[in-house]
């Protein structure tokens, strides 16, 4: 069996300009990034390359539909390297650009398409929660489906991931703590998969500790003290990309697609409000394999008694930002069912990544509790 993989080649650089003149960006690159990041970072350098701005074909996440329109205008032209400069969105549709002839979305994500990869792809993440940098994973909200889907093959592992810490600088504390959140939820349910080995989970453990160290400090001195930890948590997020690129995630992302597909929540808050619930039913149900290992873990960072190790980390989480009730996000009574069906019906892929099998009623109780 595989036991570790990583075929992307990893950078650093302390500016954008750096890296544009050892790459090379130029004549026969398409940039996928977003207006604010080509004005700050890009539009001062010269650079000969053809830029297409995400948020001009569509708003939010990735959607079908967004793919699609972006898909047509880049097919028109041949590109030798796809370089993607931005958050989930801007990667996870980069991703999808390096096929030869494919102009739809739903047929990547329905495994239907021919999947000849033609050019390079270069990443360069802009926050520090995604990990997609050295992920074989694009994720998107099909519209007819009403929910998000996930397409993973080996072809969309980047061939360069490129680590910009100064490129976080301008990222909302909300969105910050969003996205530090998501890593966080990426290395310890890497950690406690029945994929992880002790390669990825010395990924899981260093991340986990890097961004509680991280959260720690911004509670004792402010929320402008996040700007002298962008390296940490930038690395930090490569590594749970890192562990979670080879052992998955599991029900707290598989849980999250529904209400981010209805509800249009944003990939890391969707995936904060099911964290805490969702390893609270894992340790109720099975106490003494990994998860154990990971509680005395956490436990030991935050200087707290195991038993107490999933209160304090709420508490910690919540002095960051606090989670509000599904239903605050317009999500119904009635949708319990519906989303806990879709889940068992659409999120396999992620539920076999599970810490332990979740049943139905286990799931459902879940979105009941948080409802």
């Amino acid at each position: 069996m595989q036991f570790f993989k990583l075929p992307t080649v990893i950078h650093k650089y302390d500016h954008f300009e750096a890296f544009g003149q050892e790459f090379n960006i130029g004549e026969g690159d398409l940039v996928l990034t977003h207006e604010f990041l080509y004005k700050t970072y890009m539009a001062g350098l010269g650079l000969k390359a053809d830029f297409l701005m995400q948020e001009r074909y569509g708003a939010g996440e990735p959607s079908d539909e967004m793919i699609d329109k972006i898909l047509a205008h880049a097919n028109q032209k041949s590109y030798q390297r796809v370089i993607a400069v931005g958050g989930g969105t801007a990667i996870d549709i980069a991703k999808l650009l390096i096929f030869k002839d494919i102009d739809s979305a739903l047929d990547m994500f329905e495994k239907k398409a021919a999947f000849i990869k033609d050019k390079k792809l270069i990443i360069v993440p802009t926050t520090c929660g995604t990990g997609s940098e050295v992920t074989n994973i694009s994720i998107a909200e099909i519209k007819s489906k009403h929910t998000k889907m996930g397409l993973a093959i080996d072809e969309l592992y980047a061939d360069d991931a490129v680590l910009i810490p100064q490129l976080i600088t301008g990222l909302p504390y909300n969105f910050f703590v969003f996205s530090a959140i998501d890593a966080l939820i990426h290395s310890v349910e890497s950690y406690v998969s029945p994929k992880a080995n002790v390669y990825t989970q010395m990924f899981s453990l260093k991340a986990a500790e890097m961004i509680i160290n991280g959260f720690l400090a911004i509670i004792e001195k402010g929320e402008s003290y996040r700007l002298e930890l962008l390296e940490d948590f930038t690395i930090a997020s490569n590594y749970a990309g890192i562990a979670f690129g080879n052992a998955g995630v599991g029900a707290v992302h598989a849980l999250s697609y529904p209400l981010g597909g209805s509800y249009h929540v944003p990939h890391g808050e969707a995936n904060y409000q099911f964290f805490m619930e969702v390893f609270k039913t894992y340790y109720r149900l099975e106490p003494n394999g990994r998860i154990q290992d990971l509680n005395r873990f956490l436990a030991g960072l935050l200087q707290v008694k195991e038993k107490d190790v999933y209160d304090q980390l709420e508490k910690m989480l919540d002095k960051l930002l606090s989670r509000q009730p599904l239903r605050q996000y317009g999500m119904k009574q009635e949708e319990i069912e519906g989303f806990t069906d879709d889940v068992l019906e659409k999120q396999q892929r992620l539920l076999n990544n599970n810490y332990v099998p979740l049943s139905r009623e286990d799931i459902r109780d879940i979105y009941q509790k948080l409802y």
